[in-house]
Parts: structure tokens; C-alpha cells; sequence
């Protein structure tokens, strides 16, 4: 399949509740034996949740890295195959800092580069909004970049831009529902339904042609895809 360019516009405003936490490293949260982590507490909306830092930021982003290596890795595994990690994930700080195949990348946004297999985001964009919105906001913009990288490596093609987004989008619905059933991250009641109005929030405005590209698609078209694949696992999602 020849390398694209997959520039990927990401939430810019409050999008999620969901509590996510990791395993313990040196755990095995894929096995059913693996204990339940504690859970922060988030609050959606204009407060914050207590994840204040850049390093508690920096510590998350770093932990939903490892616990998308770790789902892809067993999900290849599985089916026989080897898997390599994305190569990078890098942030910057203005636009233009970074380019992906001479393009250079604009502020407020998150990117899966398929020239260089890196994901580059804007920090201090993602650091606003995660002390606004907390730890969900990582595992929901890492899933879903983590997911475009994982798209270049089946080969698989699109006609259009909306097909490849919905499909991330499932994606990212079974890498967090899966890690959710493994033990690897766990949930507050209340999360799904808090997830379920950001998901709503950043579909397409209504007259944006669905054939367009860039199109990602409509607010029930991204809530369905989504959360076929929280519950459904990748069956769900077209691979």
C-alpha cells in the first residue's frame, strides 16, 4: 500500500470522562488473573480532575503508549504475525515545528505520519485540554492515531477519508473496550455516557459532504463506529 499522509483534526474541546489508569509495569493486564487498578476521578467540563502537572501529563501519554503496544502486540500475536511499535511520538510546540513528508503540521492537532511512522502532537494544546478533561483524552487521541499506524501496517486502503476515520475510530472503541475487559484500564460508572456526548461533539458539522476529504464522519456515525468496537472488539471494525 503506498504511504499517505493521514492529518488527523483531534477534540478541541472538553471530548471525555473516561477514568482511565494503567497496569503496573511488569504486570500482565491481557491476563485474566490481572488485578484491577485503582481509578482516578474525573470531572467533565470546565473543571479539572487533579492531573495538573506536565509530568503527570507526560506519565500517562507514557503509559497509554505502552498499554497500545501492548494490545497490538498480543492482537498480532494472535494472529500469527509480528508487530513493531510506532517508531515515535513526538510533540511540539508551534506549528511547522514538524513536517510530515514536507508538510508541515498545524497547532491545536494530533498526527499519525505514515512517512516517518510517527504520531507528533501539540503539547501544550493536549496538556490544556487534559487538565480540563484528564487521562481519557490521551488514551482516546492515542488509540486513534495509534490506529491509523496500525491501519498502514494491514495494508489496508481506502476510497474514502470517512471510511479510514470510522475504522480508527472502531479501532480505538476495541483497544480501549478490549483493555478495559483485560484489566489493563478500568472505568467509573458514568464513563461510558460521558464518552459517548464527547464522541457526539466532534463529528463532522452537519454540512460537511461525507465524500469530502478530511471528512470523519457525523456524530452518530462516530458514536456507532466507536462503540462497535468497545463492545464488539475488532470483529467489528472491518480488518
Amino acid at each position: 500500500m503506498a504511504r499517505r499522509l493521514h492529518l488527523i483534526a483531534v477534540l478541541t474541546a472538553a471530548v471525555v470522562g473516561l477514568a482511565c489508569t494503567v497496569e503496573p509495569p511488569g504486570s500482565d493486564p491481557f491476563s485474566s488473573t490481572a488485578p484491577s487498578p485503582a481509578v482516578s476521578s474525573t470531572v467533565p467540563g470546565e473543571q479539572e480532575d487533579g492531573t495538573m502537572t506536565e509530568e503527570e501529563f507526560q506519565g500517562d501519554l507514557e503509559g497509554a503508549i505502552d498499554v497500545a503496544e501492548r494490545y497490538w502486540t498480543a492482537q498480532f500475536d494472535a494472529s500469527g504475525s509480528s508487530f513493531t511499535p510506532i517508531r515515535r511520538v513526538i510533540p511540539y510546540q508551534s506549528a511547522g515545528e514538524v513536517s510530515c513528508a514536507g508538510e508541515p503540521l498545524p497547532a491545536n492537532n494530533a498526527v499519525y505520519c505514515s512517512a516517518g511512522d510517527f504520531i507528533a502532537y501539540d503539547v501544550d494544546w493536549a496538556v490544556v485540554v487534559f487538565r480540563r478533561i484528564g487521562d481519557a483524552f490521551l488514551f482516546y487521541f492515542l488509540g486513534h492515531e495509534y490506529a491509523h499506524g496500525v491501519q498502514v501496517r494491514l495494508g489496508e486502503s481506502f476510497r474514502f477519508t470517512v471510511q479510514q476515520e470510522l475504522q480508527a475510530d472502531c479501532m480505538a472503541g476495541a483497544y480501549i473496550g478490549d483493555s478495559v475487559r483485560a484489566r489493563a484500564l478500568n472505568l467509573q460508572d458514568g464513563d461510558l455516557d460521558e464518552l459517548r456526548a464527547g464522541l457526539e461533539a466532534v463529528g463532522d458539522d452537519p454540512d460537511q459532504p461525507w465524500f469530502a476529504p478530511g471528512s470523519h464522519g457525523s456524530a452518530e456515525q462516530r458514536t456507532r463506529a466507536f462503540f462497535n468496537g468497545y463492545e464488539n472488539s475488532l470483529s467489528a471494525c472491518d480488518l
